[in-house]
């Protein structure tokens, strides 16, 4: 029997969509990876469709999402973060650093310190530089908007302490991070009705004096291999807990960064890695 080719299409016209290719850079810091586009070169319609998308794993490039680099009237550049359900992320640590590294080393900037502009307020960056490369990138995070004890009422036996790095994060120190089920009760706690919002969830462990292992539920990602604001949230509710000292190396899942608690300033100062894994094509489909 011969296939009819037009059975069905009732004679209708077939609209032909038009690609255009965007380059893109993966980039990760200490693990926690993202999809990086130079906006003034490669606009982004939808970017939360494309968050979607591009960041699974199996159909796509694969990521904890996507993050738009671009200009900004306020700052040497902007970035927006969007996580890998397309929800919109206020500040990404490890993102920011390895922005810090991208627009250095593609050449839109000599600068070694640089202002970063985000939806949690503007960022200083400085660059750790060895001949044209970047190794490391310290960030001025900023001073913690809010920090409290949270206490639940329900099923959950912790005393947890609530800290706002221009994101919502909610830290648990624990005496054996092993145990806890974090596929399980991270989205359990990030959907918990105290957080309209929903919220990051970390849960750590203090190793010693100065050294803290954590693990994180990203907000909007789920479990990552590491979180830069997480990591900084959970110095300070060390601090706060009287666990450590005011600088902190944090332990993660796909890598280590150092956090430093300013006394003078009050800001929180973080060092860490930024690496480039590849840069790639992928086509966008147009109207």
């Amino acid at each position: 029997m011969r296939c009819n080719k037009t059975k069905g299409y009732n004679n209708q016209q077939i609209q032909v969509k038009m690609t255009k290719k965007i380059k893109f850079t993966k980039m990760h810091g200490a693990g926690n990876d993202y999809i990086y586009v130079d906006t003034t070169n490669y606009p982004i319609a939808a970017p939360e469709k494309k968050a979607i998308e591009w960041s699974k794993f199996h159909t796509g490039i694969g990521s904890d999402g996507l993050i738009l680099i671009g200009n900004s009237d306020k700052a040497d550049f902007s970035m927006r973060i969007f996580n890998a359900d397309g929800s919109e992320a206020m500040m990404c640590g490890n993102g920011s650093r390895c922005v810090g590294k991208y627009v250095y080393e593609y050449g839109l900037t000599d600068k070694t310190e640089i202002t970063l502009d985000t939806l949690s307020g503007i960022k200083i960056l400085k660059l750790h530089v060895e001949g044209k490369t970047v190794t490391a990138v310290t960030v001025d995070m900023g001073s913690p908007l809010e920090t409290g004890e949270v206490h639940f009422e329900d099923k959950y036996p912790f005393r947890s302490t609530r800290v706002s790095m221009g994101n919502p994060h909610l830290v648990t120190f624990v005496d054996d991070i092993t145990q806890i089920n974090l596929p399980e009760i991270g989205p359990e706690l990030e959907n918990h009705h105290l957080f309209p919002d929903r919220t990051n969830v970390e849960f750590a462990q203090i190793v010693c004096k100065d050294t803290i292992r954590m693990r994180v539920w990203e907000r909007g990602s789920g479990i990552t291999q590491a979180c830069g604001t997480g990591a900084c949230a959970t110095a300070v509710a060390a601090f706060i807990n009287e666990l450590t000292g005011r600088k902190s190396d944090i332990i993660m899942d796909g890598g280590t960064v150092t956090i430093e608690w300013d006394e003078a300033s009050g800001h929180i100062l973080m060092t860490g890695p930024a690496t480039k894994v590849f840069d790639g094509e992928i086509e966008e489909i147009e109207g």
